[in-house]
């Protein structure tokens, strides 16, 4: 029996030796599939980590405000940009973007910044107004008077990566040790001391919720939350879980915990601006306070941090009575550790959440002159750089004269509809605004709508401009003055002629009215269609268009006749570059909407400096200029003489086209320049000219603004005098209706009118002339 029984054990023995075998086998292979994932593990952690770890958005900025003594601004313009730049009013300013107003009297705490040509240091300005004038500029600290100050530009948009992330990032050198110690106490005190993974820290968790009856800390590791946002999705799932412990433990044996601190401060998820996702306590303290991180209060880095655990649950703006019993919570915490005396922890939960209660940021405020600027760095940059290499982006937006142009084209159009009884929201608009002595782009409103951000009609829609091309046919004449000047006689009879299709064009005036001969200057001042086709038919529609491409005209341009009348399909930029040369005095430069880029670190890469080009005679472009101040002060734009005063001396020209189907105006002041135009997309009637439809809304924009009064530089070849409206000849007061004129000496008019000083004093004016 025994011997039955040891032969029954043996076959179990070995059985039992054939089954730990397989097992044995499959252990090995699950301890070899283990290493291999953890080493494919490894290889995501280190490249991804060790390479360019953010895709950061470029930085698009606007001017930055200049202030000196003797600049044109209104008390309240200088409030209105403080406002935009999230500046605090407050009694008496010393914090950096702090500021006080005392009647005419500011005073302001200036943040620094980097600009494009150096860093400008915090300082303490007293800023005085008179009128809206700027009388005195000084450091109220060392009460001495300061030649220029310039406050930090706003930020207007940001060029996104395709995951819309935004940050700001800092160093751990940068970050305030509060912040520091606030962010240990709530989501990892032992980060110096575990591994990556903290079991401890775990259930420490646990007990400190259940005794403060809340979420005051995490369980998981800041490695491991850095680890799940930096390399994993959000889902639930064991493996997901396990990829995160494994991970968190490899990237502790890469790296030191400075630099994976760093990486959490700047990872970090803090909340959501419209379709941007706010990352890093950088980019927060300024979303939420608009302060740097080292200007930030206790109750303010205890709230950054409490908000960790649900940004969106605990927005201050949205939920703050939410936001502010977690804060209270996180301070609760600090002086249970410590690090805050239980009278710092009562006065930091007696004041309030500090978030700033205003409209969302938009990713792109202005998309019409984003286009713009990003068509123009398309010639030196790829689209990957501008979404992911951080560059920052100088521009030439003027913010109070595109919030200026945005409201007179918004306001006006709803307007217009309204007292003519239009169907809401059929007309649409555009409108472009230019320094004149830089050319560079002050303001672009593409649509009635200023966001959206589709057809941009500045750039892209090419339409006809009426008798907005008349000044170039006119400054073509005028280029012959041994032929024409103001005072030239032209015809204004019926006229027909045979187009190059064979069929029999007869253009009339506006009134359709005829008045036999008028001045070359009333022609253009009152805009007749007619004498200007014979104006331009006689000295040649080819030397108007080469007229028109010296004054900076890209489009395509035909020589016909009709030409003279506007038949050129041109966009608002080509007309803007054509007025901005005349406003210039025949000097070109080209348009411009960037200053400057830098780079992440603040290396200049690229300037976009000043480029200026005489290519007309300043002294004939005078003589138009001269003539386009009338169209504003007796001509088809009189109703802006009417309201901002002949000593404005505003110039300008109205464009209308067949059917009213487009209202066009160009006009120009003592500093700038700007381009309106009304119309349809569907290019029907509207029922409105140059002065009904695009006047108003260049009005009600240098309105708000304030003009600049125009003076005309002139030269010494330029002379005033008398011109008989009738006849051309020269007058005195004498004559009734009479007008002056200015003339390039050597082409004025010698003969007398019949009613100049009576008949006996011709022949003494003759001999006069004889010794001459």
């Amino acid at each position: 029996m025994a011997a039955r029984r040891r032969s029954k054990r043996k076959p179990t023995t070995a059985r039992r030796t054939r089954r730990s075998f397989p097992l044995l086998q499959l252990l090995v292979v699950v301890i070899v599939a283990a290493a291999g994932y953890l080493a494919y593990l490894d290889i995501i952690v280190r490249e991804q980590f060790e390479g360019k770890r953010w895709a950061l958005p470029a930085r698009v900025f606007a001017r930055p405000l200049e202030l000196y003594a003797g600049r044109a601004l209104a008390p309240e313009q200088l409030t209105q940009e403080l406002d935009r730049l999230g500046y605090h009013s407050v009694r008496d300013p010393q914090r950096p973007g702090e500021y006080s107003r005392n009647g005419t009297r500011f005073q302001i705490s200036t943040r620094g910044f980097t600009f494009w040509d150096g860093a400008d240091p915090p300082q303490q300005l007293a800023v005085e107004f008179s009128g809206d004038w700027i009388t005195a500029l000084g450091d109220r600290v060392q009460h001495k008077d300061i030649d220029l100050a310039r406050l930090d530009p706003l930020q207007i948009a940001s060029i996104y990566p395709s995951k819309q992330e935004d940050r700001q990032l800092v160093q751990l050198a940068q970050v305030p040790p509060l912040l520091i110690q606030t962010l240990m106490a709530v989501e990892d005190r032992t980060f110096y001391e575990h591994h990556g993974i903290s079991p401890k820290s775990l259930l420490r968790a646990t007990v400190a919720n259940v005794r403060a009856g809340g979420v005051v800390q995490g369980g998981s590791t800041l490695t491991q939350q850095l680890v799940k946002n930096f390399f994993l999705s959000n889902e639930r799932t064991v493996q997901r879980k396990l990829n995160e412990a494994g991970m968190a433990l490899l990237l502790e044996v890469h790296y030191s915990k400075d630099e994976i601190l760093e990486a959490y401060l700047n990872e970090v998820y803090l909340g959501q601006d419209g379709s941007r996702a706010v990352h890093g306590v950088g980019l927060a303290s300024y979303f939420y306070f608009e302060r740097p991180l080292d200007q930030l209060e206790p109750e303010q880095f205890a709230l950054l941090v409490g908000m960790i655990k649900g940004p969106s649950y605990y927005d201050p703006r949205r939920h703050p009575e939410r936001a502010k019993l977690r804060r209270d919570l996180v301070l609760d915490t600090l002086v249970e550790q410590g690090i805050l005396t239980a009278e710092q922890g009562t006065q930091a939960k007696a004041r309030p959440l500090g978030a700033l209660q205003r409209p969302s940021l938009a990713v792109n405020a202005h998309p019409a002159f984003l286009d713009m600027v990003r068509r123009q760095l398309r010639s030196d940059y790829r689209e990957e750089d501008l979404t992911s290499e951080g560059l920052r982006i100088f521009t030439t937006l003027d913010p109070l004269a595109q919030h200026a142009a945005e409201d007179a084209l918004t306001k006006r159009l709803a307007r217009i509809e309204r007292d003519r009884g239009l169907k809401a929201d059929t007309l649409q608009g555009a409108l472009v605004a230019t320094a004149i002595d830089s050319g560079e782009v002050l303001a672009l409103v593409g649509d009635r709508n200023p966001r959206m951000a589709g057809f941009n009609r500045v750039l892209d829609a090419a339409r006809p401009i009426g008798s907005l091309v008349k000044p170039a046919v006119y400054l073509t004449a005028l280029m012959q003055p041994e032929r024409y000047t103001l005072a030239s006689q032209l015809e204004d009879t019926p006229l027909r002629m045979k187009a190059g299709d064979g069929r029999i064009w007869t253009p009339e005036n506006y009134d359709r009215q005829y008045r036999g001969q008028v001045l070359l200057f009333d022609a253009l001042v009152h805009s007749y269609n007619v004498p200007t086709v014979r104006l331009g038919l006689d000295i040649g529609p080819e030397r108007v268009v080469d007229t028109l491409r010296k004054l900076g005209v890209q489009g395509e341009l035909k020589a016909y006749p009709a030409l003279m009348l506007g038949a050129a399909d041109l966009t608002l930029m080509d007309v803007t570059r054509l007025y901005q040369t005349l406003a210039a005095g025949g000097f070109r430069s080209p348009l411009r909407a960037i200053r400057a880029v830098l780079a992440v670190d603040d290396t200049p890469l690229q300037s976009y400096p000043l480029k200026v080009e005489q290519v007309l005679d300043a002294d004939q472009v005078f003589l138009v200029n001269a003539t386009l101040q009338a169209v504003a002060t007796e001509g088809t734009a009189k109703a802006l003489g009417a309201r901002f005063g002949v000593d404005a001396g505003i110039a300008g020209k109205t464009g209308t086209t067949n059917d009213k189907r487009d209202s066009w105006f160009a006009g120009f002041t003592g500093n700038q320049l700007a381009v309106t135009w009304v119309g349809r997309d569907d290019n029907k009637s509207m029922g409105l000219s140059g002065a009904s439809g695009a006047v108003p809304i260049w009005s009600d924009y240098m309105a708000e603004l304030g003009v600049q009064p125009l003076t005309l530089p002139s030269s010494e070849r330029i002379e005033w005098v008398w011109i008989d409206r009738g006849n051309g000849l020269r007058a005195d007061t004498n004559c009734a209706d009479r007008v002056q004129l200015p003339f390039i000496v050597g082409s004025t008019p010698q003969a007398w009118s019949s009613c100049a000083r009576g008949e006996l004093s011709k022949p003494i004016e003759w001999l006069k002339g004889l010794i001459r």
